[in-house]
């Protein structure tokens, strides 16, 4: 019986209870969104590193596994990588980076295609004069670029030459001498990769590189232990973020909910009044506003749900170089709680005021 009067009173008013579901919707979709560019993001940025086919990853001093320092590396450290036991392939790359999250890497294209197994053009071809660009599909897509067209990056015009499948390393590449004359930085290199003969071997190139004093404060890492820490987990700034993000929402489901209950409370005085008349406790009334709500916040959920994947659509077709957005699943149930506690805490002061009406004040009530 109280199920079909919930139901009833919904049906009731289908423009509010639409609205409601909506901006419920919205909060829930802004998280997913917001979580799944995270995540999305950092699973984009793991596998561009594993695309380079790297065993070993050289930083120079100063520098973190997720940051570079502006002391770039000595060129001629690759000859001497070369000759290390075990180290089968070495090639060094300078990164300049433009609007976040973009950069324009100098590599050494022979030396690339030879560790990670070369770029599949998707139209043109490799570099052919020092103007020349190659950029990943997705970056062609966002910027509607095609093969000959020319573009202006680091205050110079390049030319595209070459358009190939994402996943190595970045979304613009350049020759490597051209970027270091534009540096100002010849001979120098922001990054080093080193490949093994054998996995079994890539430690011990590892602890031959920490134990070698000249090369005492250069970071090195292998590329599975850098890619592990490129989680959520471990950055603690994104964590921060996302807490934020939730705290957000449920303060957003809070106040709709609220604003919402409250002028449904005020609009329905008098049916309120005829059901304490009757004999409704206010435990029955309490209940009856309360499951609305819940229903509110459930189908908004879903309604978020769905939304998300047109917020990723979106992401995909507009900005696909810029910004990645991967499906949560894992972080539905969890957004549709977010989402029943932030309807809830909205929902009680309308209900608590609704269940201690006087009746005959209620049923006075024009």
């Amino acid at each position: 019986m109280i199920n079909k009067l919930v139901i009833e009173n919904l049906k009731h008013r289908p423009v509010r209870t639409f609205l409601s579901m909506l901006a419920i919707s919205i909060e829930v979709t802004m998280v997913l969104t917001l979580v799944g560019l995270s995540y999305g993001m950092l699973e984009e940025s793991v596998r561009r590193t594993r695309g380079v086919g790297a065993d070993v990853i050289v930083r120079p001093p100063g520098s973190s596994a997720l940051t570079l320092s502006n002391a770039p590396m000595p060129e001629k450290l690759q000859n001497y990588f070369a000759g290390l036991p075990h180290v089968t392939r070495v090639t060094g790359t300078v990164v300049h980076p433009l609007v976040f999250p973009e950069s324009v890497t100098g590599i050494d294209l022979a030396a690339f295609g030879e560790m990670s197994g070369g770029f599949k053009y998707l139209e043109g071809g490799p570099f052919q004069s020092p103007e020349d660009l190659i950029i990943d599909e997705h970056y062609a897509r966002q910027q509607k670029l095609k093969v000959g067209q020319k573009v202006n990056l680091i205050n110079r015009t390049w030319r595209v030459c070459g358009i190939v499948e994402s996943g190595k390393l970045a979304r613009l590449f350049v020759q490597l001498p051209v970027l270091q004359d534009l540096e100002g930085n010849q001979g120098k290199l922001s990054q080093i990769y080193l490949q093994a003969d054998d996995d079994a071997n890539i430690q011990t190139i590892i602890k031959g590189l920490k134990d070698t004093p000249a090369l005492k404060e250069y970071g090195v890492y292998s590329t599975e232990e850098l890619v592990s820490l490129i989680s959520v987990s471990n950055l603690p700034g994104l964590k921060a973020f996302i807490a934020v993000i939730i705290g957000l929402g449920i303060v957003i489901g809070f106040l709709v909910v609220f604003l919402s209950m409250y002028t449904a409370v005020l609009e329905r005085t008098r049916e309120i009044g005829v059901l304490k008349a009757i004999g409704a406790s206010p435990g029955y009334v309490l209940n009856i506003l309360l499951r609305e709500t819940a229903v509110l916040a459930f189908f908004g959920s879903i309604l978020g749900v769905g939304l998300s994947f047109v917020s990723r659509w979106l992401i995909t077709t507009l900005v696909p170089a810029s910004l990645q957005q991967k499906i949560m699943p894992e972080w539905w149930l969890i957004c549709m709680a977010i989402s029943l506690v932030g309807a809830l805490l909205g929902t009680l002061y309308p209900a608590w005021k609704a269940a201690k009406q006087d009746a005959i004040e209620a049923l006075a009530y024009d």
